[in-house]
């Protein structure tokens, strides 16, 4: 698989990813240029140059995320008495190319300071050696165990985000409630849920779409790996070649494959389908009972943040129960930038237990930081409980040779165009022998 389709699947991922700290690091456009212009007149300015994305639908909407990511900078530029000049992705301006295509070649040719790098592009430049190692950082000494763990690459801590992305399952609880349904927990307890409600007259009991179907898959696969007190040594495994990827992921894709096959899942419309936007409505109606969404999305208006039912977050169904989901981005500096001490300076006090707690307050979602606590909204609860007894599994981890996230994205869809599992299987396989090489 090359590495030009995986970065395919990042036109939506912007959003669901990146988007949740990162429209966030956004003025709007107009504000943006403006910005930079001051910059270019005021020649005795120090700058810090920062590329990050901008929503798709609506770059210039306001909301919360934005506002929080902006107090952060603003903190920074008054200590250091710098100006951080956005530069920002849209999908109109770049077309047929990629968040992730643009950033891979801005990064490469040293074109900003400081990235937002979603999971497989981090990977990719941190294996080239073009992202500082940001170990030093003070900011980085508070950092979360799987936090550091999931941006290390070769040895050398090369992102550090300002909020933990988390995935989990949308739950109508009044529809459950109707059917006398318990909130499931097991692949088992899912599987009934979707027959009760397909018996009952309601035509799809998931609402998919093309991307985010790969969370069961890592949910059903990694539970024991991530949870089982031997993860070092699994990884290490599967990154020698003595484990197989697809022996641990073919649990998930059967059980794709079984909600498929039943009508649980509509593979048809999935797989043309953007997140939240397919979804959502027949959702926010009370038509599906479940959708897949990251943490944030439970906080705005524009997704599921207010409902006229009783909405909860809970985890994919795995072994272990409930399972959060935990794909990683983060904020990378370019090996050569131009201005990489300031923006060093910079990343370390928007990433400071300081301002990642105006951030976290102000945006209710969960800290990079260990030291950092935030109270969240009653529909998170079952699933913020969970990662307070550290249940989760990684949905990225740079300490993987096989890049997970986007090759999983991929592979699912291979299923939902009707791929058979171990076709599915076999693309595992070749990713890893071509990994190893």
């Amino acid at each position: 698989m090359k590495k030009s389709e995986i970065g395919e699947k990042c036109n939506k991922i912007v959003f669901c990813l990146t988007a949740m700290m990162a429209l966030t690091f956004l003025s709007c456009g107009e504000n943006a240029k403006t910005k930079n212009l001051l910059s270019e007149e005021r020649g005795e300015e120090r700058i810090v140059n920062l590329f990050s994305p901008m929503e798709k639908i609506e770059p210039n909407a306001k909301n919360v995320a934005r506002s929080a990511s902006d107090l952060t900078i603003m903190m920074a530029e008054k200590e250091l008495g710098v100006t951080v000049a956005y530069s920002t992705y849209t999908a109109e301006t770049y077309q047929d190319k990629t968040y992730d295509d643009v950033t891979l070649e801005r990064v490469r040719n040293n074109m900003d300071d400081m990235y937002l790098l979603n999971p497989d592009t981090l990977m990719t430049l941190g294996a080239e050696g073009k992202l500082m190692d940001l170990s030093g950082l003070e900011s980085a000494k508070n950092l979360r165990e799987i936090i550091r763990v999931a941006n290390t690459v070769d040895g050398k801590l090369v992102a550090i985000p300002q909020e933990v992305v988390v995935y989990g399952l949308f739950v109508n609880v009044d529809l459950f409630k109707q059917y006398n349904l318990e909130l499931p927990k097991t692949p088992e307890e899912f599987l009934e849920c979707c027959h009760v409600f397909k018996e009952n007259g309601i035509e799809t009991p998931v609402g998919a779409n093309r991307w985010w179907l790969e969370n069961f898959v890592f949910a059903l696969g990694y539970a024991d790996l991530y949870n089982g007190g031997n993860t070092e040594a699994e990884i290490a495994a599967l990154n020698s070649g003595e484990a197989k990827y697809s022996d641990y992921l073919r649990p998930g894709f059967e059980f794709l494959k079984e909600m498929i096959d039943c009508g649980y899942i509509n593979a048809k419309k999935a797989i043309v389908s953007e997140a939240i936007e397919a979804e959502g409505p027949d959702f926010l109606a009370g038509k599906t009972p479940i959708v897949m969404a990251y943490w944030g999305a439970a906080n705005t208006k524009t997704a599921y943040g207010e409902t006229d039912f009783e909405m909860q977050v809970i985890g994919f169904p795995s072994s272990l129960g409930q399972m959060p989901v935990m794909p990683m981005t983060g904020f990378g500096i370019g090996v050569d930038a131009e201005h990489a001490e300031d923006a060093m300076r910079v990343l370390d006090i928007i990433t400071s237990d300081e301002a990642l707690k105006v951030y976290s307050e102000t945006n209710r979602v969960i800290s990079p930081s260990k030291n950092v606590k935030v109270d969240c909204v009653a529909a998170l609860k079952p699933l913020n409980d969970r990662i307070e007894e550290g249940i989760y599994v990684l949905g990225s981890n740079a300490g993987m040779k096989v890049e997970q996230w986007g090759n999983t994205c991929l592979i699912v869809r291979e299923l939902l165009n009707g791929a058979t599992v171990e076709e599915c299987m076999a693309s595992f396989d070749k990713l890893q022998e071509e990994a190893l090489k």
